[in-house]
């Protein structure tokens, strides 16, 4: 039987322990990883991989020894308590070790769960399972989580139900990372808070949230987009010493001032601009970023982006012949001091 998206993460939460197995399969390794091991704890529990209840067969095994699963499901445990036996990274090449074993299987025997890659709609081994009276197969799609899977992580993670603007970000934020990325920003919040009882807020999320490349160029970039041009030269001096490249710099400083014209642009106010960036921006850098695009307006954004790509374009010039670094700092500067007027 297929299990549709919307039906697959309460099944995946709670599986049927009567059922011959579940294939579980996608693009996205990740993200079929994660609900495996979803669904392997909530049918062996926490103690089942000590209690030797959970068999792990990885594909080149299993096409060595095709014995292997049949023994698997058949074998009867010293412990009481449920079965599994997980096949890893299947492929379609082993659908004829897979399948006998299956038809094998009756009541009582240890419940198959199986991980593959990408599928077609004429795999054999997917057919099988879809149309398996007493077995599901789901696909996984790299799609963000929905509202009722991010609240089940958080609510997991022993953070409790946020306030409906903390929410909004916690949401903005798993939809831009991976879900494992995700489940561990979560994990490190609810340390962060250990021992806090004030109520979860964006400056939190902020503080755990995984740093991004551009995050190491906020400095320059707030103080060029404050207008403070004479903190331009010592810094751009740090920068250059610790290698970066003027075309990074650049680049960083056109996507700062483009995300500063879009918020600006936003009918409703910059702050209203600014919240629908993806990836999101989190506490005092997002209060600080609608500061600037409200101190710039449009006008002065747009000559910004203008000196920006002449900038870009003279670096990327093959008859450029000044230091690159020096046209970057002019650039700053010019920048610096229009924030000023």
């Amino acid at each position: 039987m297929k299990l549709s998206p919307r039906d697959a993460p309460a099944y995946f939460a709670k599986p049927d322990g009567r059922k011959t197995g579940l294939l579980i399969y996608g693009n996205d390794a990740m993200r079929v990883a994660l609900r495996r091991q979803e669904v392997i704890a909530a049918l062996v529990g926490p103690q089942g991989e000590e209690e030797m209840r959970l068999t792990r067969i990885p594909a080149g095994e299993l096409r060595k020894d095709p014995a292997q699963l049949n023994d698997a499901i058949k074998a009867q445990g010293f412990f009481p308590g449920p079965r599994v036996a997980f096949v890893e990274d299947a492929t379609e090449a082993l659908a004829a070790k897979i399948l006998p074993a299956l038809g094998d299987w009756q009541e009582g025997d240890a419940q198959v769960v199986i991980t593959a890659g990408a599928l077609k709609a004429t795999s054999k081994l997917r057919k099988f399972f879809e149309s398996h009276p007493n077995a599901y197969a789901a696909a996984i799609y790299d799609e963000p989580p929905g509202r009722a899977e991010i609240e089940a992580i958080i609510a997991k993670s022993g953070l409790g139900q946020p306030s409906g603007e903390v929410m909004n970000d916690l949401t903005a934020l798993a939809r831009s990372l991976d879900p494992g990325d995700f489940r561990q920003t979560m994990e490190k919040l609810a340390l962060y808070k250990i021992g806090d009882d004030s109520p979860l807020c964006a400056a939190d999320i902020a503080a755990c949230a995984p740093v991004s490349v551009e995050a190491v160029l906020d400095d320059v970039l707030n103080i060029v987009a404050e207008g403070k041009a004479a903190q331009i030269g010592p810094i751009m001096s740090r920068l250059k010493s610790q290698g970066l490249q003027p075309v990074t710099l650049c680049i960083s400083a056109t996507r700062h001032f483009r995300t500063l014209y879009t918020a600006s642009c936003d009918p409703q106010g910059a702050a209203n601009g600014i919240g629908k960036m993806r990836p999101p921006v989190f506490g005092p850098r997002r209060d600080r970023m609608v500061r600037q695009a409200q101190g710039w307006g449009m006008i002065k954004l747009e000559q910004a982006l203008q000196v920006l790509t002449d900038t870009d374009l003279q670096l990327r010039s093959a008859g450029q012949r000044a230091p690159a670094m020096a046209l970057v700092e002019r650039a700053l500067i010019r920048l610096a001091m229009l924030a000023r007027r």
